[in-house]
């Protein structure tokens, strides 16, 4: 123990909000704390509540410990440590699993917390670079990182860590990395159902004891006339599913996702808009897109696409259950960045660009 405590105080005299957390196995990750907030903290149009990813079961919390690295794995756990090759080809619920295996409080990155992190990214002029352009981000010449895997000629994956500060989240040693590129990264808590926006409250999905199941009674949905919380309106084994009612959906209007509360375009395929031309129709009340907002998945108001560095959202608002990824991949290009999101696929998915990342608030 006396040596372990060297070795975190070591990494706290060079990144003062890094810490060497172990789990259950006694196996190192390096996590990064992120200290509570509020909404108006992070967006211009924000509330005084405090951010979603800082209440979990109806408590606030002082902050969350957040990964550093994208997660690579031994003996069926997840870990967050520097220049291995991220875990990948790995489906939703086995990188849940994964987290949940090192013990309470761990957990697979919820869409609550990444939120948090790339709101507070964009509020502080950060918006990290990464691995996008097979090995180096799309506004760099040169490659910085170590090659992990190969993309047929071209570079792939890349080691964790590896790019230069410019793949942090703040620009400096002690930041988060890789949020930009390299591989996709899974989110609990979110999910679409035939078109209607489905979340676990606050950041209640970093409870093991919350389900994420697809029966699960802890999904939500978000009414549309005051941002509250409801029972959903659409269910995955629907067979005739309703596309209107009083909850937010998602419709792609002139090649724009649309929140809504009625879908006029329902088609079974992915389709994008760039993120900052996401828009909402004149049925969302404000505390609606507040709640949007807070969860990065609406523009705060009054920015424009540029923005948001490119970064693009893709959807299939016509199928029973999609899961969210968020990030990008080493191939995306400038489509990808804290922003970009993925919700056209099952939870079942598996590929070799897509991967996770783990969180961890003690006490839970």
């Amino acid at each position: 123990m006396a040596n372990f405590d060297l070795t975190n105080l070591a990494v706290k005299m060079i990144c003062p909000n890094n810490e060497v957390k172990l789990d259950d196995a006694g196996l190192p990750s390096v996590m990064v704390y992120i200290p509570k907030f509020k909404n108006s903290d992070v967006l211009s149009g924000g509330d005084s509540n405090t951010h979603p990813a800082f209440i979990v079961n109806g408590q606030e919390i002082a902050g969350f410990w957040y990964g550093k690295y994208e997660a690579c794995q031994s003996n069926g756990k997840a870990y967050s440590l520097p220049a291995e090759d991220p875990a990948q080809n790995l489906d939703f619920d086995e990188c849940s699993s994964r987290c949940t295996a090192k013990g309470a409080g761990w957990h697979v990155s919820t869409a609550a917390e990444w939120a948090a992190v790339a709101l507070w990214c964009k509020k502080n002029g950060t918006q990290p670079l990464g691995n996008n352009n097979y090995g180096k981000d799309t506004s760099e010449s040169g490659y910085k990182a170590i090659v992990t895997a190969m993309d047929g000629t071209n570079r792939g994956r890349v080691a964790t860590g590896t790019g230069p500060l410019t793949w942090s989240h703040d620009g400096t040693q002690a930041g988060i990395w890789d949020l930009n590129g390299n591989v996709w990264e899974w989110q609990g808590g979110i999910r679409l159902v035939w078109g209607e926006l489905q979340i676990l409250a606050n950041n209640d999905a970093a409870d093991a004891d919350n389900p994420q199941t697809a029966g699960s009674a802890l999904w939500k949905a978000i009414k549309a006339s005051d941002g509250t919380l409801v029972d959903p309106e659409c269910s995955p084994t629907d067979t005739n599913p309703s596309i209107s009612g009083n909850t937010v959906r998602l419709d792609y209007v002139s090649s724009k996702w649309t929140y809504c509360k009625s879908i006029t375009s329902a088609v079974d395929s992915a389709r994008s808009c760039a993120f900052g031309d996401v828009t909402c129709t004149g049925d969302i009340s404000d505390a609606a897109k507040i709640r949007l907002r807070a969860l990065a998945l609406l523009p705060d108001s009054g920015s424009q696409a540029s923005d948001y560095n490119g970064d693009v959202m893709y959807w299939n608002n016509k199928q029973g259950e999609r899961f969210v990824i968020r990030g990008g991949d080493w191939s995306r290009g400038a489509v990808a960045g804290v922003f970009s999101l993925i919700g056209y696929n099952a939870r079942s998915y598996r590929n070799w660009g897509l991967g996770f990342r783990a969180a961890y608030i003690p006490g839970i």
